[in-house]
């Protein structure tokens, strides 16, 4: 099984307002960067992108290193929330509607069959992987508001 490193991030400029994200997979010697943006977002949901869209990537079944800045998605695994939300119809423990259950219920489509480690990083420090993914973030917010003119 291949063993393959995915660092991601997202961000948003307003919260809810433009987002963008950043993913980046490592595999051996070879790095595949990605990235995108949406107009109208959340941080939470550009978070969640970016590790949907670097799982996409992924052609076969993988070992993957996932790390994120992102508790909401990291403690989500770590910390059983989602099996939690599963069993609960999506209901948090206070009984409220799970938000963003349309990409949780995509990434957790996508895990299927991978061999899965999530990795919390603190993020804005010295991780270089994870700032470039924090760049690439901030560099499609700014190319969404340069199209839009803002």
């Amino acid at each position: 099984m291949k063993k393959i490193i995915l660092y991601t991030d997202g961000a948003c400029s307003g919260n809810p307002g433009i987002g963008g994200w950043g993913a980046i997979l490592h595999y051996q010697d070879k790095e595949k960067v990605l990235s995108g943006g949406e107009e109208e977002t959340t941080n939470n949901r550009m978070e969640l992108l970016a590790v949907i869209k670097g799982l996409d990537a992924l052609k076969e079944k993988c070992e993957v290193e996932i790390y994120s800045d992102s508790a909401y998605v990291v403690n989500a695994f770590l910390q059983n929330w989602v099996t939690n939300w599963i069993k609960n119809n999506w209901k948090t423990s206070t009984k409220k509607q799970v938000q963003n259950v349309d990409l949780w219920q995509r990434l957790l489509s996508l895990l299927d069959g991978h061999k899965v480690f999530w990795n919390k990083v603190k993020g804005h420090s010295d991780n270089e992987l994870n700032n470039r993914c924090d760049k690439l973030a901030r560099g499609e917010i700014e190319k969404i508001k340069k199209a839009l003119d803002i």
